[in-house]
């Protein structure tokens, strides 16, 4: 279950929390400050109560407070936003890892010992880093419940966030970058557990022997629901960023290659190509450059199973 309560979500809350309310307070001051004395100029100095405009001569003494006053509240704000931000710019030695993928459009998230999944499982009260790597464009993970956001810039080394998780619950995920047309739907959850829960969870083989025993179409699906592949395709015959999955199995296809249009048969072939090298054939009518290459993130096995499960879309 989703869990709105974000008091002390992680140990970075306290720190974005009090930036933030400093700053707004500041805010309000001033906006309350300046409409009242701004109404009361109106009431003071106008026509009828001062039918000729008096001047007023400037006074050094008052410049220099509106000049002086001014800076040191935004001194305030910046020490209280350093505060906050400083401490995540470097993570404990002893934070656990996990490497975040972001594609268009989803996350994935791969631990220590090669486990995947589409949710970011985690332990209470222990320092992790995430080492996000941007597969196609530019992104930015974003957990509100944690006050923590970091852009993922593809090919940026040592790109990563960190933080500790201090309270259980499932907490959302989004993409705080606009990223192509289905930005809005690039989401996730974080869920937070206690130590032992979290060991069995990530020490848990039962879904790795119920893969291995699960038939290659529904592995197939399976693998595609965890790398995103209905963001973009239809299994209806839905027309949305490529084309539908629907039927598409031994059809005819019109494709661009390099500057030259063809008809090809979607074959084993075809769906490999497709898979480690997707702007080589361009359906026609579809736009170049979408979809980015998943050479060494699918295994031939795992095409294997994705073709096993297209031969059954009719």
């Amino acid at each position: 279950m989703y869990s709105p309560e974000v008091t002390q979500a992680s140990n970075f809350v306290q720190g974005v929390d009090t930036a933030f309310l400093v700053v707004l307070g500041i805010s309000f001051f001033f906006l309350i400050g300046l409409t009242v004395v701004m109404i009361y100029f109106i009431y003071r100095y106008n026509r009828k109560r001062n039918p000729v405009a008096t001047q007023i001569h400037g006074s050094t003494k008052l410049e220099i407070i509106w000049t002086v006053v001014p800076f040191l509240l935004t001194l305030v704000m910046f020490y209280y936003g350093w505060a906050g931000w400083k401490p995540m710019t470097k993570a404990p030695k002893d934070a656990m890892e996990v490497t975040v993928y972001g594609r268009m459009w989803n996350f994935s998230f791969e631990y220590e010992n090669g486990k995947r999944t589409d949710t970011l499982y985690l332990p209470k009260d222990k320092p992790v880093k995430l080492n996000l790597v941007a597969l196609d464009v530019l992104h930015s993970f974003y957990i509100p419940a944690f006050r923590v956001k970091q852009d993922m810039v593809p090919n940026k080394e040592n790109n990563f966030m960190w933080f500790e998780p201090q309270r259980e619950g499932l907490f959302e995920i989004f993409c705080a970058e606009y990223c192509g047309l289905q930005h809005s739907y690039m989401y996730s959850y974080v869920k937070v557990m206690e130590e032992s829960a979290f060991q069995s969870f990530i020490a848990d083989t039962t879904k790795l022997a119920a893969a291995a025993i699960e038939s290659p179409t529904a592995t197939g699906k399976r693998i595609m629901q965890n790398i995103g592949c209905f963001a973009c395709h239809s299994v209806d015959g839905t027309k949305l960023v490529g084309p539908s999955f629907k039927g598409i199995w031994g059809e005819e296809q019109v494709v661009v290659t390099g500057k030259e249009t063809r008809k090809i048969i979607v074959d084993e072939e075809y769906i490999k190509r497709s898979i480690y090298d997707p702007n080589a054939d361009i359906v026609e009518g579809f736009a170049k450059g979408l979809m980015v290459s998943y050479q060494g993130q699918l295994s031939e096995d795992d095409i294997a199973s994705i073709i096993e499960y297209l031969k059954t879309v009719k």
